[in-house]
């Protein structure tokens, strides 16, 4: 993390104008001070010094100034100045904190430059990888009414490093949410921040509203891979919906070769959907990727069997439909409901899922909101899609596959 420091300002913030100033005199900011020579000419060769980048022997000849017996509150308070400037720069933190405090002590510094050594403190703290006097020192910034983003980036690192994630992600989430309240968008940053320490500490409900957040306000190709890559993997994850993540990964342009095209187009076909399996092949060939090399052939044939399958289920279509009514069991009509939906025919393919749905006798509930949620999205109502998605609450992985077409619908309205 950068943060800006005294010593980039030098003489500056330690208020020293020595080459400037009348004989025996140090510019303090609110008054001209009276300095003894002996004590002074330290001083000024330190603020020389420094000026020339060299904060070691600065820090010495603020030392020697300190080795000056009988000095008044003026030359303390120059001394200490010109040492928190010359530990800035050779990012002593330690010495910055012994002027930093006896400065607050004798009443020369006012709220706005407190504010401004205790930033420059921490953030020399946390470059030194000291994290809890960093983390302390950042605490005592916002404590005395900071509020430098800078800081807080300090703070969160700080915490992050000492093993306090639970701090972390509780300070992130309430600043996210306090940035959506006011209309404003988080910052990518704060959501990656989010995202690891959810996942650090285990929390699968906030990494979960992370990714949700990262994709809906950034959402990015890549993105939507590396999600999609390690859904399969995760705990619980039902094998059963192989397809339905290739459906968000053709759906967010992540098929990556012909195997991957092949390979959906024949689960398409295997689960009863040929449409759906002829339109993956046919995006295939319109990129190019399909119908090159020795593959072709191969290729050429499936998409043919996927015509054939097309054109029986299209013969047999009023005879699945009364078998399916005639079942105690929706989950035909929420299987040709959904492949209506993909042949083109939303309406009436919405219309047989919710007659599936209705027989209350299903052998997965969830997964029938779901594939409702998808029919209406085909349909073109990605509204009503978004509304029965929010209420799949599955924990085989419905329920997450849900939240990420919620997602995938808001980003394709806008």
């Amino acid at each position: 993390m950068k943060l800006k420091t005294l010593a980039s300002v030098a003489v500056g913030a330690a208020a020293l104008v020595l080459g400037n100033a009348p004989q025996g005199r140090l510019g303090l900011g609110q008054a001209q001070a009276q300095v003894r020579p002996d004590v002074g000419k330290h001083l000024k060769a330190a603020g020389d010094l420094l000026k020339a980048g060299k904060g070691a022997e600065a820090l010495a000849k603020v030392r020697e100034a300190e080795g000056v017996s009988g000095r008044n509150a003026d030359e303390n308070a120059a001394l200490e100045q010109m040492r928190v400037a010359a530990a800035s720069r050779t990012g002593d933190a330690d010495q910055m904190v012994k002027g930093y405090e006896a400065l607050k002590a004798s009443g020369r510094l006012s709220q706005a430059q407190q504010l401004q050594m205790m930033e420059s403190i921490a953030g020399t703290y946390s470059r030194a990888n000291n994290h809890a006097k960093a983390l302390d020192w950042a605490n005592r910034y916002f404590a005395a009414g900071g509020n430098s983003p800078t800081v807080k980036q300090v703070q969160s690192y700080s915490q992050w490093n000492s093993g306090d994630v639970g701090a972390v992600l509780k300070e992130t989430l309430a600043e996210i949410q306090a940035d959506e309240k006011a209309g404003r968008t988080p910052s990518q940053q704060k959501l990656n921040l989010l995202l690891s320490a959810a996942s650090k500490k285990g929390d699968t409900a906030t990494e979960a509203l992370a990714v949700d957040k990262l994709l809906n306000y950034y959402p990015t190709k890549q993105l939507w891979a590396q999600v999609l890559g390690s859904m399969q993997s995760r705990k619980g994850f039902s094998p059963r919906f192989t397809l339905d993540v290739y459906r968000l990964r053709l759906a967010t342009d992540n098929l990556r070769d012909a195997n991957d095209y092949m390979e959906m187009a024949q689960l398409s076909a295997q689960a009863g959907f040929p449409e759906e399996g002829k339109k993956v092949m046919d995006k295939g060939f319109a990129a190019g990727v399909l119908g090159q090399g020795a593959e072709a052939a191969r290729q050429k044939r499936l998409a043919d069997l996927l015509v054939k399958r097309i054109e029986e289920a299209k013969a047999g279509q009023a005879a699945a439909e009364k078998d399916a009514r005639d079942a105690k069991e929706g989950d035909g009509l929420i299987k040709l409901g959904l492949a209506l939906a993909y042949r083109g025919e939303g309406a009436k393919g919405v219309k047989l899922v919710e007659e599936g749905i209705a027989k209350d006798n299903l052998k997965r509930p969830e997964d029938a909101k779901l594939y409702l949620g998808l029919a209406q999205f085909l349909a073109g109502d990605a509204g009503k899609a978004q509304q029965t998605w929010r209420g799949v609450k599955g924990n085989d992985g419905s329920a997450d596959l849900a939240r990420l077409w919620i997602v995938h619908a808001r980003s394709a309205k806008k």
